[in-house]
């Protein structure tokens, strides 16, 4: 299997063309975010669409299935006031007659001074051929032949391009998360690791356990604050409460150890491509225990640095 191959250190900075003037290039080129251009290939059934939605996670504006005669123009909306800075071109033999046009199209995207990558994805046939059997769908080339026909088609017909890429990953060997794991490792931003974002989440059990819950952590092992005639009418967003709930022997303690134990696996996260983590936090109604502890582990996981939204579920449906 074909790792990362042919992996140059060319930027990805479109330097002129006639929507985007050499000027604003040029200043594009002295930013801290470069503009860059990916244009993705390569043979159907070899995981385009994955990385696709993965450059997509990633903040990349993503054109799928375009014919090689607009490239130029879907370029041109990069640059300042664009408001496009990462764009990547999904161009393939969908695109059917189109696509004889595309060494054209690159060529002049040459001649005007436009730099660009291209990723290439492969499979064996095999692979190709186990993978179109499963979603039961013919091969955009294949006509009233056998798969294998079009996918012998597709080869020859790509061929060239598949020299000319920059990079090339086979994915014969590759699940959707390797794949998207292969593609961070060289177009995440400064290979920074996928941001986590967190909600904390309060809920009531007897309105039913939260279905998008990641993690889930009961408080009814703590005294209820509903049976104190003071706090009844409060909620735990209320300092009486919090300091009643948080007082309970145990109880301090179980926020500074679950907080440490979940941040210690936000890595795990990361490195799973789950960028939106759920944490739910239940108590009988949703309205005392829990609401005051998702304030707390908000509150420290905040502390720590991450990205947190707290959420009240079930507050004020008693």
């Amino acid at each position: 299997m074909d790792e990362l191959t042919n992996i140059n250190d060319t930027g990805l900075i479109p330097k002129g063309i006639t929507a985007l003037d050499r000027a604003a290039g040029a200043r594009a080129s002295s930013d801290s975010e470069k503009p860059e251009v990916l244009i993705i290939t390569g043979m159907s059934g070899a995981g385009r669409s994955r990385a696709g939605t993965t450059l997509e996670d990633l903040g990349w504006y993503v054109v799928d299935n375009l014919p090689p005669r607009l490239m130029r123009a879907m370029i041109g909306l990069m640059g300042p006031g664009g408001g496009v800075n990462q764009l990547a071109l999904i161009v393939d033999v969908r695109s059917r007659e189109y696509f004889d046009e595309l060494s054209a199209a690159l060529k002049e995207l040459s001649d005007a001074h436009v730099s660009y990558r291209i990723l290439f994805l492969d499979a064996t046939d095999s692979e190709l051929v186990k993978r179109y059997e499963n979603v039961r769908r013919p091969h955009p080339l294949q006509g009233d032949g056998r798969l294998l026909d079009g996918i012998t088609k597709e080869r020859v017909l790509l061929a060239q391009l598949r020299q000319r890429a920059d990079v090339t990953i086979d994915t014969t060997a590759l699940s959707v998360h390797d794949l998207a794991r292969k593609m961070r490792s060289f177009l995440a931003s400064n290979s920074e690791a996928l941001p986590v974002h967190i909600t904390v989440m309060s809920f009531g059990f007897k309105y039913g356990i939260p279905l998008d819950a990641d993690n889930m952590v009961d408080m009814r092992f703590l005294p209820n604050p509903y049976w104190v005639t003071e706090l009844r009418h409060l909620t735990g967003k209320d300092k009486p409460v919090r300091d009643f709930v948080l007082s309970v022997p145990g109880a301090q303690k179980f926020a500074d150890e679950y907080t440490a134990l979940f941040a210690g696996i936000i890595s795990g996260y990361q490195r799973e491509l789950k960028p939106y983590v759920t944490l739910a936090i239940g108590c009988t109604g949703g309205k005392h225990r829990s609401v005051a502890m998702t304030e707390e582990i908000s509150c420290q996981l905040r502390d720590r640095g991450f990205s947190v939204r707290t959420i009240h579920r079930d507050l004020g449906r008693e």
